[in-house]
C-alpha cells in the first residue's frame, strides 16, 4: 500500500490557470484574451503547467528537508510541553530533623503489562523540617486581643462560637509546603455540628495574609472529638509575630453556617494539641533528566552540529548548558536563539528542541573573500558535553489525581508518594503537517497580529502548554475588542475531566496577555479569558444485546459520552475537541451511543443544559444552542441499560 503523499498546495493546473487569468484581468481591465488560442492565454497555461509540476515535486520532499526549509524562514517546531503537578512525599515517621528530597527526584505512575510508567521529576529541593507547638492563642469577635492558652482544658472559641472566632497555633518555625499532623485531644459538649462538614477553615499566615490550608484528613470531625488531622501548609508560610510571640502561625477559624453546615452550639474544649511534620509537597514535572551526556569531539570548524541521544528535548525547564573541555577545565557555553548578534569570540550555541540538535555558530564568506564568524568555534579535539537536559512531555502526562504512586529514586524515610490533584499542562509537540499550516501565517505576520489566525498562531507560540486557543472578534457593543479564548491541557480519566481543571491558570493568562499586548495593532483591545462552558447532561435508556454484561455496557456508554461531549483534544466529531459554538443535537448523541459495543437499541435520549458551577439543570431539549465563545462539558450523565 502506497503511503499518502503530502499536499503542500491543493491547487491544480485548472485552478492555476483560472487564478492567473483573474489576476491579469484585475491588473489590466482592457485585456480581452478569452480565446484559448490567444498568445497570452498560451503563456499563462505554460506557466501553470510548470508550476503544477513544481508543486508535484515539492510534495515529494521528505520531512527532513522540510525542517531545513522551515529553518530558513525562522520557523522551528514547537516542542511538547510537560504536565506539572504537585506531588506529596509521605514520611515513614514524623520528622525529627530536617529531611530533604533532592531536585530531580523521580516518581511515576504504576507500570502495567500494557502501559509504561509515566515519570515525573521534582523541580526543586523539598525541605521537611520538624515542628512543635510553641504557643496557643484564642481570639474572638467580642475580645479581639489574643489570649495565651496553655495546654489544658480551655475553650477554643466563644462559649457559643460565632463566625470570625479563631484559635491560633504557633509553631516553633515556619513549615512551607509541609504536611503537618495535629494530634488533638478534647471533649465534646453538644457541639451540634456535622463532623463531615464542620463550619471551620484552617489557614496559615504567609507574611501578608492568611492562606487556606488543604485538609488531607480530619479524624477530629472539626474538633468534635479526639483525633488527628493533617494539613497541607501553603508554600508561602512565613514566621511572624502575633500577640508579641514570634512563630509560624496556623489558625482554625469559625465560618458562617449554611444549610449543609450547621453551626457550633458550644465551643470545643481543648485539652492537648501537638504538631509534627509527616510529609511535604513539591511541584513536579513530567520529564526525565539526562545528566552530563557526551556529544562528541570538535572538528575545529564553524557550523558543527551534534545530536543528543534522547528526543524531543523539553524547553522551559531551565537553559541547557553545553560544556567543552579545555586545559583550564570545563568551559560553559551559553544558549542563544540565533547567531545574528554573536561575535567571533562569543561562546554561543543553539539547541533545536524537536530534532535534539546542538549547533555552533557558522561562518559567512564576505564580498572581499574573507570569512565572518558568528560565534566561537570549539578547538579541534575538545570534548563536548551537555550538562543537563530533559525529555518527555505530551498529553499522556495529564494523569488524574492519585495516579502517581511510585518512587523511582531512592529517598530515605519516604514511605509513599501521591498527587492529590490531577496533572495539567501537558501537550504534544507540533507535527510537520501542523507546521506547514503555520508557515504561511508566520511569513505574513512577522510578529504582528492583524487577523484572528495571526492571534491564534502567536498565542500558540507564547503558551504551547494550552490545549486549544480560539480568537473571536467583538460584537457591536465591543467594537475594537479581540477575545482570545484559552482551553488548558487537563487530565482525562476515561474521557471525563474535572470542571475545575478546564479553567486556565492565572499565570498562563497573564503571560499570554503580555505577549499579545506586544503584537496587537494600535487601537485594538485584547481580552484573554477562558471560554464559556455549557454543561450538558444526557439521560438515556439503552437496550443491551443478549448475554452482554449490562454494567460493562453502561460504563462504555458513559465513557463514550464523556469523550464525545468534551472540549479537549480527543473529543468532538473530529477528535480535535468540541467545536466552538456548535449546538448539541440529540441525533448526534444517538449515533454515539448506538456505536457502543453491546448496545442493540437506543430507546430514549433526553438532553438537559446544566450549570457546572451550581449544578442547576434546565428544561429538557432536543437541541442545545451554544454561543460562539462556548464549549460543551459533560455533566453527570444518567444511563440505564435494560435487557433485551
Amino acid at each position: 500500500m502506497a503511503l499518502p503523499a503530502p499536499d503542500l498546495d491543493d491547487r491544480r493546473y485548472d485552478d492555476l490557470v483560472a487564478d492567473a487569468v483573474r489576476l491579469v484581468r484585475r491588473s489590466c481591465p482592457g485585456w480581452t484574451g478569452d480565446n484559448p488560442a490567444d498568445l497570452g492565454v498560451a503563456l499563462l497555461e505554460a506557466y501553470a503547467y510548470l508550476t503544477d509540476n513544481l508543486f508535484q515535486r515539492l510534495n515529494q520532499v521528505p520531512d527532513r528537508l522540510r525542517l531545513k526549509f522551515f529553518d530558513l524562514i525562522g520557523l522551528r517546531l514547537v516542542p511538547p510541553t510537560p504536565a506539572v503537578v504537585p506531588v506529596t512525599f509521605w514520611l515513614s515517621a514524623s520528622a525529627r530533623t530536617v529531611l530533604s528530597v533532592a531536585q530531580g527526584t523521580e516518581v511515576g505512575t504504576l507500570r502495567t503489562e500494557t502501559t509504561p510508567s509515566i515519570v515525573f521529576s521534582t523541580r526543586s529541593v523539598l525541605r521537611i523540617p520538624p515542628c512543635t507547638v510553641e504557643v496557643l492563642l484564642t481570639r474572638t469577635l467580642a475580645d479581639p486581643e489574643p489570649i495565651a492558652r496553655d495546654n489544658g482544658p480551655f475553650a477554643a472559641f466563644s462559649p457559643v462560637p460565632v463566625p470570625g472566632d479563631e484559635m491560633l497555633i504557633g509553631l516553633d518555625s515556619a513549615v512551607p509546603s509541609v504536611a503537618v499532623r495535629l494530634d488533638y485531644s478534647g471533649q465534646t459538649e453538644g457541639l451540634g455540628i456535622d463532623p463531615d462538614t464542620p463550619p471551620l477553615v484552617w489557614e496559615a499566615w504567609t507574611g501578608s495574609d492568611w492562606a487556606e490550608c488543604a485538609v488531607d484528613r480530619d479524624e477530629s470531625g472539626g474538633l468534635n472529638r479526639s483525633g488527628s488531622l493533617v494539613l497541607h501548609i501553603p508554600e508561602g508560610h512565613r514566621t511572624s509575630v502575633i500577640g508579641g510571640r514570634p512563630a509560624g502561625w496556623l489558625r482554625a477559624r469559625v465560618m458562617a453556617a449554611t444549610a449543609d453546615q450547621p453551626p457550633y452550639s458550644a465551643s470545643p474544649q481543648v485539652r492537648l494539641l501537638e504538631a509534627s511534620s509527616v510529609g511535604g509537597t513539591v511541584e513536579s514535572v513530567q520529564a526525565e533528566l539526562v545528566d552530563e551526556e557526551v556529544l562528541g569531539e570538535s572538528e575545529g570548524v564553524p557550523g558543527q552540529v551534534f545530536a543528543v541521544r534522547s528526543t524531543p528535548v523539553l524547553g522551559g525547564l531551565g537553559d541547557p548548558v553545553i560544556e567543552i573541555s579545555s586545559a583550564d577545565g570545563w568551559q560553559e557555553w551559553i544558549a542563544v536563539d540565533d547567531f545574528a548578534g554573536s561575535g567571533p569570540e562569543d561562546r554561543h550555541f543553539r539547541l533545536d528542541f524537536v530534532p535534539g540538535e546542538v549547533s555552533f555558530g557558522p561562518a559567512v564568506r564576505l564580498a572581499d573573500g574573507g570569512l565572518r564568524r558568528y560565534g566561537a568555534v570549539p578547538v579541534k579535539g575538545e570534548t563536548i558535553r551537555i550538562r543537563r537536559y530533559a525529555v518527555g512531555g505530551g498529553v499522556l502526562g495529564n494523569v488524574p489525581s492519585g495516579a502517581i504512586t511510585t518512587v523511582k529514586s531512592s529517598v530515605p524515610f519516604v514511605s509513599a508518594v501521591e498527587n492529590r490533584v490531577a496533572a495539567r499542562g501537558g501537550t504534544d509537540g507540533e507535527t510537520v503537517t501542523e507546521a506547514v499550516r503555520r508557515a504561511p501565517i508566520l511569513l505574513r505576520t512577522r510578529g504582528r497580529a492583524v487577523t484572528a489566525e495571526d492571534y491564534e498562531a502567536l498565542a500558540r507560540e507564547a503558551v504551547p502548554e494550552a490545549a486549544r486557543i480560539r480568537c473571536i472578534g467583538g460584537d457591536e457593543s465591543s467594537a475594537g475588542m479581540v477575545r482570545v479564548l484559552v482551553v488548558p491541557a487537563a487530565a482525562q480519566d476515561d474521557g471525563a475531566t474535572a470542571f475545575a481543571d478546564l479553567v486556565p491558570p492565572a499565570a498562563l493568562l497573564k503571560r499570554l496577555a503580555a505577549r499579545l499586548e506586544q503584537v496587537r495593532l494600535i487601537g485594538t483591545r485584547v481580552s484573554v479569558e477562558p471560554p464559556r462552558y455549557r454543561g450538558v447532561t444526557v439521560v438515556a435508556r439503552l437496550v443491551a444485546r443478549p448475554r452482554v454484561d449490562r454494567e460493562r455496557v453502561r460504563r462504555d456508554a458513559m465513557s463514550a459520552l464523556h469523550k464525545f461531549l468534551n472540549p479537549l483534544p480527543g473529543g468532538g466529531f473530529d477528535g480535535l475537541g468540541w467545536e466552538f459554538g456548535r449546538p448539541v443535537r440529540s441525533g448526534d448523541v444517538y449515533a454515539v451511543l448506538q456505536e457502543v459495543a453491546g448496545v442493540q437499541a437506543v430507546e430514549d435520549i433526553r438532553l438537559f443544559s446544566a450549570n457546572p458551577v451550581t449544578g442547576e439543570r434546565g428544561a429538557e431539549q432536543t437541541r442545545i444552542e451554544l454561543e460562539r465563545n462556548s464549549l460543551v462539558f459533560s455533566f453527570e450523565h444518567l444511563i440505564r441499560v435494560e435487557d433485551h
